[in-house]
């Protein structure tokens, strides 16, 4: 079967190249004329705050007539460094116009952002203005319902790959997810995911996507300043609200007619989380956390994207080779490369990886 990331980055390369033009919405829904926004800078009227941090694009807070427009100008080149990057913003148009379109037959999809217009050789996407706030600590609330965006998406195959901090805001009532550059389309019903033919990566799946590219890096913050308890019992609110998401995707995905295989899939995951829950918390948040953090260290150093977290989440391997390698091995915890490494070579691996990450934040390829 054919692998489902060489397809579509090949399709997309090829439509760039071609000079395709992608556009939705209605530009008289602008809050400015076209021309005027394409050249958006720091000094333009009614720009009040512009965000830098983006690796696809720079974000401005633009005031018009008394209502607050998201203007997202797209970089020159995506600082991700990879196929992936290079086609980025073309698939959050991509996305956000077929969201729409299912929107249009009465779908609701919670907690997503709908722009206005978008166009991708303007390099434009015209949203409202979401007054929140970045993420840094997790309460009932806020994984309850950023569970339910991905579960929603999921259900209507939309596969979400990039949950980071820098993705989701909250405005103190609801959580919201408004950047799909990495969001793949796949079959829910006969696939997992959009890695390898759909099937052939299992370890790839909502929760892990959430924690790995956010979830964890605040429990691993939490460890640092609180300990290991609170750690743990952060997980486990985790994983409880992760089990009743999973309840629903299941029943709806079965109410479908799923293939059978993802259906056992999906309660074999959860069985993991209810063993551990019911006795060995602590074993499953080794294995899931040196999971996330190698997978996160990993999508970093592909990206060319390190920072001061990376290192972070690569002291925490390093760490936990040297105080718990039996463990990892026994629970299944390392990869088939990893685990055929003893200790010493394995904290060398990962020692190197480090360096590289370090090299890769300073800006040295």
């Amino acid at each position: 079967m054919s692998d489902l990331n060489t397809v579509r980055q090949t399709e997309s390369l090829a439509f760039l190249e071609r000079g395709g033009e992608f556009v939705f919405g209605d530009p008289s829904c602008c809050p400015l004329p076209l021309e005027v926004l394409v050249d958006i800078h720091p000094g333009t009227l009614g720009v009040e705050k512009v965000l830098h941090g983006g690796l696809t694009a720079w974000v401005f807070k633009l005031r018009v007539g008394g209502q607050c427009f998201a203007v997202k100008r797209a970089r020159p080149e995506c600082k991700v460094q990879n196929p992936d990057g290079a086609t980025s913003f073309l698939n959050e148009l991509r996305r956000h116009a077929e969201i729409d379109a299912l929107r249009a037959t009465g779908v609701e999809f919670p907690g997503i952002v709908r722009p206005r217009f978008a166009s991708l050789r303007k390099g434009l996407v015209i949203s409202p203005w979401i007054e929140g706030e970045q993420v840094s600590d997790w309460d009932a609330r806020r994984l309850e319902q950023i569970f339910e965006a991905g579960r929603v998406l999921m259900e209507n195959g939309f596969f979400e790959w990039d949950y980071c901090s820098g993705n989701v805001l909250d405005d103190g009532r609801h959580l919201w997810l408004f950047d799909f550059g990495y969001m793949y389309r796949f079959d829910p019903l006969r696939q997992m995911n959009t890695a390898g033919n759909g099937n052939n990566v299992p370890q790839f799946h909502l929760a892990e996507r959430i924690e790995t590219r956010n979830l964890f890096a605040w429990l691993l913050r939490v460890e640092t300043q609180e300990g290991v308890e609170a750690a743990l019992s952060a997980f486990r609110l985790v994983k409880e609200v992760a089990l009743v998401s999973y309840g629903h995707l299941i029943a709806n995905l079965q109410g479908r007619g799923a293939k059978q295989h993802v259906l056992d899939w999906l309660r074999g995951i959860t069985r993991e989380w209810q063993q551990g829950l019911r006795g060995e918390i602590d074993s499953l948040y080794l294995r899931e956390a040196w999971r996330s953090h190698r997978l996160d260290l990993d999508d970093d150093l592909h990206g060319k994207t390190c920072t001061a977290t990376t290192l972070r989440r690569c002291d925490w391997l390093l760490s936990a080779i040297e105080r718990d390698h039996a463990l990892l091995r026994a629970t299944g915890a390392l990869d088939e490369e990893d685990a055929a490494l003893e200790r010493a070579a394995l904290s060398a691996r990962y020692r190197a990886l480090r360096s590289q990450a370090e090299r890769y934040q300073h800006g040295v390829s």
